[in-house]
C-alpha cells in the first residue's frame, strides 16, 4: 500500500520540493511558506499511458514532458521542470517507487529546468566538488565510498546537479545524504548489511545514510573523473584533452536519452563549452582483478596536491 501525506517539504538538489509521497532519504524542512520548486504527487496515469505509449518503447519523450512505466512497479510523468506524477501499480512497493523518483523523475526534471545531471557521486575535497562518473557498475559509489573513510563528506550518490554562476562557475548542489552500495563494497569496507535496508527486496545493495559526513551547501566543480574499468592490474589517472572532454560531459549526463526529444541539444553543448574551460577532467582506469578502491583515492588526491603545488609555483 502506497501511504501519502498532504505537502511533505524537502530540500535537495538545490530546490525545494512538495511531495505527497514520504521520502525519508531527504532532508525534510518545516517552512510551509517555503516557494516551491518541485511537485511530486499521485495520481491515475492509466489513460494517458494507454493513448500516448507505443508497443516496445519504454519512454514518451516530449519537449516539455518524460513519461514512463516500470512494470509492476508504477508509472510516472515528469513535465515543466515542476511536476512528478506517479502512478502505483496494484501491491507495488514504495521503496521502489522513491528510488524512481529520486533517479531518472529527478534527471528529467533537473535538465528540465535546464539544470546539467551527471551520474555519479560527488564528494568535496578542500572546500570543492569532485564528480566520479562512469558507467553502470564503473565502482563510482565504492570510490567515493572510499573518500568517506578517509573523512572526506558527500554532495552526491547518482544524481549530481550542476548549475552555471556568476563567470559560468559550475557548481554543485548537495542532493541528499545517502549512499548505495553492493554487498561486496559494504564487506570490503567492514560494514555489516544487516545493519542497513536493501534498497528493493532480495537485491544485494544497499542504503547507507551518511548524514555525518555530508555537506549541506553548495561547492564550485573543480574537477570530474571519468572511472573506467581495466584488465590492467596497474591503476592509472590522466586529464582528458580537447573535444574528448565534451564527450565525457555528454556520455556521463543522467538520462542523457532525454535531451534531444526536450530540445536541449543546444543547451547541453553550450552549457558544456562553459564548463570544460573552468575544470580539470581525468579519466582513472580501475584493474578488476582486484579492490583498489583505496590506491584510487590516493592516486586521486596525489594527483591533484601535485596539481595545486604546481598552481602555486606558477
Amino acid at each position: 500500500m502506497i501511504e501519502t501525506a498532504e505537502k511533505n517539504i524537502y530540500k535537495a538538489f538545490g530546490l525545494t520540493i512538495s511531495s505527497e509521497i514520504h521520502l525519508p532519504e531527504l532532508t525534510q524542512i518545516n517552512d510551509k511558506d517555503s516557494v516551491i520548486d518541485i511537485v511530486i504527487k499521485k495520481t491515475d496515469l492509466t489513460d494517458t499511458w494507454a493513448k500516448q505509449s507505443v508497443i516496445n518503447e519504454h519512454f514518451v519523450m516530449r519537449e516539455k514532458s518524460v513519461m514512463f512505466q516500470v512494470p509492476s512497479v508504477a508509472t510516472f510523468l515528469i513535465r515543466n521542470g515542476h511536476e512528478i506524477f506517479f502512478s502505483p501499480m496494484e501491491n507495488s512497493q514504495e521503496n521502489e517507487i522513491r528510488i524512481y523518483i529520486l533517479g531518472t523523475c529527478m534527471g528529467a526534471v533537473l535538465l528540465q529546468r535546464k539544470i546539467l545531471p551527471l551520474h555519479g557521486s560527488a564528494v568535496a575535497i578542500d572546500g570543492k566538488a569532485y564528480a566520479i562518473v562512469g558507467d553502470s557498475g564503473a565502482g563510482k559509489s565504492t570510490l567515493a565510498s572510499a573518500f568517506l573513510n578517509k573523512g572526506y563528506r558527500l554532495l552526491s550518490d547518482d544524481v549530481i546537479p550542476v548549475s552555471l554562476y556568476k563567470e559560468n562557475i559550475p557548481v554543485v548542489a548537495p542532493a541528499y545524504p545517502q549512499q548505495k552500495l553492493w554487498m561486496e563494497s559494504l564487506n570490503h569496507f567492514g560494514m555489516v548489511s544487516s545493519n542497513y535496508q536493501p534498497l528493493v527486496d532480495r537485491e544485494a545493495k544497499f542504503a547507507v545514510p551518511v548524514q555525518n559526513l555530508f555537506v549541506n551547501e553548495p561547492l564550485p566543480l573543480a574537477g570530474v573523473i571519468e572511472l573506467v574499468k581495466t584488465e590492467a592490474d596497474v591503476v592509472e589517472m590522466h586529464p582528458i584533452q580537447k573535444m574528448e572532454r565534451f564527450l565525457v560531459l555528454f556520455n556521463h549526463t543522467y538520462r542523457n536519452l532525454f535531451i534531444e526529444p526536450s530540445n536541449l541539444i543546444d543547451w547541453h553543448f553550450n552549457t558544456s563549452a562553459k564548463m570544460v574551460n573552468k575544470i580539470d577532467i581525468y579519466r582513472l582506469h580501475r584493474p578488476i582483478s582486484h579492490f583498489t578502491a583505496h590506491e584510487l583515492t590516493d592516486l586521486i588526491l596525489n594527483t591533484l596536491k601535485k596539481k595545486e603545488n604546481f598552481h602555486v609555483k606558477n
